[in-house]
């Protein structure tokens, strides 16, 4: 997808207006992203090995590796944690638990149970509005960290 750059002439830095629907510096969108993680959980759940198994589920052109549903994990759960106190605010989220490192998937498929995502329903148009209510409240992204936000360690 072309994202249009500007050149602030006050700073001389460059910023983009990217659209809701994606995350900073990703390749993929939210609900690719989102829907990858539920393959992994549903492979997870069946007693397979969840980002291996999500790589498999996926088209084999997208090159989604194991590493990448690993990482992408990290940043939607580092992103729902940084929102908990917000979005608790509309949901429930008192069964919402961080786990320690070797549970990797209970956190999240508690989170995706609160916010009906699954495999059986379409939750994207929820989760779509719930993404817009988020950026228009908080000003931020719900996942990653646009370029401005940005220090130089991270």
């Amino acid at each position: 997808m072309p994202i249009a750059r500007f050149l602030c002439r006050k700073k001389r830095q460059t910023f983009s207006l990217l659209p809701i629907q994606l995350i900073p510096y990703f390749q993929y969108t939210v609900h690719a992203v989102l829907a990858t993680l539920l393959l992994g959980l549903t492979c997870w759940q069946s007693g397979r090995r969840g980002f291996y198994g999500a790589c498999l589920a996926v088209d084999p052109d997208s090159l989604v590796t194991p590493w990448l549903v690993m990482y992408w994990h990290g940043v939607i759960v580092r992103g729902f944690r940084r929102a908990h106190a917000i979005l608790g605010r509309v949901l429930n989220f008192n069964e919402v638990l961080s786990t320690p490192t070797g549970r990797t998937w209970y956190e999240i498929k508690s989170y995706f149970l609160v916010l009906g995502i699954n495999l059986q329903t379409p939750w994207w148009p929820q989760f779509q509005a719930l993404l817009h209510q988020y950026s228009r409240g908080t000003g931020q992204f719900l996942f990653g960290k646009p370029s401005q936000q940005r220090t130089a360690t991270g």
